[in-house]
């Protein structure tokens, strides 16, 4: 027991020092996106994929705002969690795994209370399960990273790391993809 809590200390101190370490390196990619490329790899027996890392004045202003208002409106204002949106998710989700129970055909829709940074926490350490040791590592990845990153920077990782289609990964992916634009260029509406 001894070496194992010892062992989960050690994992703690390396995920903390690649935090600190992204506070000036640009992450190369995440545990997410290995995933998704060995998925489409086993799957398709090719790997589609296209990620470009730009720095945040080439993303623009339009992009984050959007993404802002639509995954995460008080991300400027709160330290990783929004509690009352974890707290409505459960609910729905408790009520959606019993509406599955009396309907096995039809398994239950979740969805998720997680702010940007847990999703960023998330996407660059761990897998999508949703167990309780997952969601707990979450929580103290989601405290070290706001702890050690400005949300300027934390919102740069994001964006550049967030998929935006399967293979796709990424503001300037995503933008040049679908609107053969640059990131920086997107209008409102875009």
């Amino acid at each position: 027991l001894a070496l194992l809590g010892l062992s989960l200390l050690a994992l703690q101190g390396v995920f903390i020092a690649r935090i600190a370490l992204m506070g000036v390196v640009d992450p190369q990619s995440t545990s997410f996106q290995r995933s998704e490329a060995w998925r489409l790899a086993v799957e398709k027996h090719r790997i589609a994929w296209a990620q470009r890392w730009v720095d945040a004045p080439q993303i623009g202003t339009q992009l984050p705002r959007a993404v802002i208002a639509s995954e995460d409106s008080n991300f400027p204002e709160h330290f990783g969690f929004e509690w009352e949106s974890i707290e409505k998710a459960w609910s729905r989700n408790q009520k959606a795994e019993q509406r599955a129970a009396t309907n096995p055909k039809r398994p239950p829709k979740l969805v998720g209370g997680s702010t940007i940074t847990q999703q960023l926490a998330k996407n660059l350490f761990l897998s999508g399960e949703r167990t309780l040791p997952r969601k707990a590592q979450e929580f103290v990845l989601t405290l070290a990273l706001e702890t050690l990153l400005s949300k300027p920077r934390l919102l740069e990782i994001y964006l550049n790391n967030v998929e935006w289609g399967e293979g796709l990964f990424g503001a300037q992916a995503a933008a040049r993809h679908y609107f053969r634009s640059d990131a920086k260029n997107l209008s409102a509406e875009q």
